[in-house]
């Protein structure tokens, strides 16, 4: 079982998904099943749940809306059994592909592949409104883990293509338009040196009386 909460707040239009698992076993799941786009709470130093943020279109994990990042800190506070009863608790963050699991780490152990690649975030106390909110959305389901990873990874790839297909394509454009404008360039001046106009301009074609013109 998986537990979902919704971080919403009037300063955001689009709410974040946040979400964790119900015991070390679904944890376990989750570090295998992440996503790209998601990023991974715990306590330091403290047993906690695993939370997790699923980021937004065009998020990063390192710039985090506050009011969402405050929102994931105060969870996973709240869901771990002596980080809930202390002030003054720290909470840490990576991406889910900087996880590490290791032959011989126990259920919902981890490390990281990259030390610099996780951040903290104090939180002083716990915030009961804040919380209380967050468990007011909470809904409890039972996901096919693996299937949305691969119906993940397949619509990633999907927009890859699209987006190499379309790149390629207007950088076809963009050579065909060179092209175009360099060989107007190159023969712009063609029609000047036309037999007809230097015919035109040939004195051997003017009457004798051409000069007259000027007068």
């Amino acid at each position: 079982m998986v537990y979902y909460f919704t971080s919403k707040r009037e300063e955001y239009d689009t709410p974040a998904m946040l979400y964790m698992g119900k015991h070390k076993e679904e944890n376990e799941k989750l570090i295998e099943h992440g996503l790209t786009h998601d990023v991974w709470f715990h306590a330091d130093k403290f047993s906690s749940a695993h939370v997790y943020l699923r980021l937004r279109e065009g998020e990063s994990w390192e710039n985090i809306d506050p009011g969402v990042l405050e929102d994931c800190a105060q969870l996973t506070k709240a869901n771990s059994i002596e980080g809930n009863k202390r002030d003054n608790v720290t909470i840490i963050y990576t991406p889910w592909s900087n996880l590490k699991k290791t032959k011989g780490m126990a259920a919902g152990q981890v490390g990281f592949k990259r030390d610099k690649m996780v951040k903290s975030i104090h939180v002083q106390t716990r915030t009961n409104a804040i919380v209380n909110r967050l468990n007011k959305t909470r809904e409890e389901r039972f996901p096919d883990l693996l299937q949305e990873k691969i119906d993940h990874e397949k619509d990633v790839g999907a927009r890859q293509r699209a987006e190499k297909l379309a790149r390629t394509k207007r950088e076809l454009e963009e050579q065909r338009q060179y092209k175009q404008k360099a060989q107007q360039r190159d023969h712009a001046y063609d029609d000047m040196f036309s037999e007809e106009n230097m015919r035109r301009t040939s004195n051997q074609n003017r009457s004798e009386d051409w000069e007259d013109d000027f007068m």
